[in-house]
């Protein structure tokens, strides 16, 4: 290992998660923070990397813990879950392609009977762990996919405390439908529909 190895590695910071172990610091961004591939029951165990966006240890004492706990939340989740919440990713995969309108490229998309069916043109990609900087400051579990109908901006499925899914859409850097489109949390249906 060259002198720059070397120093890189002196510099790469590890935390400790009692939930998935130990994340290392990015070496592009300071307060992100990666694992290794951790078994998502959600997601019939698949292994994604989870990463804890915009933390610094330092600034925010509290997230470690309650990044934790929502991660236990969402670990605890079955493929079951992944049924519950069928209708708002089909939903999300329609009205795509209500927008677009009819391709021979999406007739297996507009061919779709059974809303749990949509998994098949679902991948999830990473796990994600932020807190929501304004309104009520909670922390939620992100889940970043590849889906067939958004190929550019792919769906992210969003889990308030990890608990209860709160937002389903294109991966667009927001937690909630109410940050996205600037409106009271009340009028967020899901978010508004959510008790801790």
């Amino acid at each position: 290992m060259g002198l720059l190895g070397r120093i890189q590695q002196k510099t790469m910071r590890e935390i400790n998660s009692r939930t998935i172990g130990p994340l290392k610091q990015n070496p592009d961004f300071d307060d992100w923070w990666t694992s290794e591939a951790v078994a998502i029951p959600f997601f019939d165990n698949i292994a994604l990397p989870v990463t804890f966006m915009d933390y610094i240890p330092t600034d925010d004492i509290d997230f470690a813990s309650e990044a934790d706990n929502a991660l236990q939340n969402f670990l605890a989740k079955g493929p079951e879950a992944k049924m519950e919440v069928s209708g708002l990713v089909f939903k999300n995969c329609k009205d795509f392609l209500d927008i677009i309108g009819f391709t021979e490229q999406d007739k297996h998309l507009w061919n779709i009977q059974e809303k749990s069916e949509i998994w098949k043109y679902v991948t999830p990609s990473q796990v994600y762990v932020a807190r929501r900087p304004y309104n009520d400051r909670d922390v939620y579990v992100i889940v970043a996919c590849e889906c067939d109908w958004e190929q550019e901006h792919g769906l992210q499925l969003v889990f308030r405390q990890g608990k209860k899914i709160t937002r389903v859409s294109d991966q667009d850097g927001h937690l909630t439908e109410a940050d996205a489109y600037d409106k009271p949390d009340s009028e967020d249906e899901l978010l508004s529909s959510f008790e801790s």
